[in-house]
């Protein structure tokens, strides 16, 4: 601590600067822990919203998870009108609705209007109809999340 002409302990200018800076750090090692809980607690909310799914949503919520984490591995997951959604940025960009919980005929996968999914045509599909998932349907989820997300 530096002393001033009268005496004092004052703190220098290049102290309170340190101490500044120190405490911008502090701040934003405490965001990022929040940030960090908060995604654990949006995974695992997922994970136990697709637990209590019916049979055959359930598999098929799990294998859209599997699909999208591997396709696009930033995309975080988090319950979206609560149902399972994949974020980035605050923002849903592709969502699974159980049809069976919706007292629907089918499940809905869909895309949120962030989702890069614009045609130069002026027409693109924003949700599909999921019945079950098979090969070709994973190889064709997985590019609209690529393309979405991108």
């Amino acid at each position: 601590m530096a002393t001033t002409a009268d005496g004092e302990g004052r703190f220098s200018a290049e102290e309170r600067a340190a101490m500044k800076t120190r405490a911008a750090e502090l701040k934003a090692d405490a965001r990022t822990a929040k940030a960090a809980d908060k995604a654990a607690a949006d995974a695992t909310a997922m994970r136990e919203k697709i637990a209590a799914m019916p049979q055959p949503d359930r598999a098929v919520a799990e294998r859209l998870h599997e699909i999208v984490t591997e396709a696009v591995p930033d995309l975080q997951p988090k319950l979206y009108y609560g149902q399972p959604g994949w974020w980035r940025g605050g923002k849903v960009v592709v969502f699974y609705r159980s049809g069976l919980q919706d007292k629907l005929r089918y499940s809905t996968l869909g895309f949120s209007p962030d989702a890069a999914l614009d045609d130069a045509s002026g027409l693109w599909p924003t949700a599909y109809a999921v019945d079950h998932l098979d090969d070709r349907g994973a190889a064709t989820i997985a590019a609209l999340v690529r393309r979405a997300a991108a």
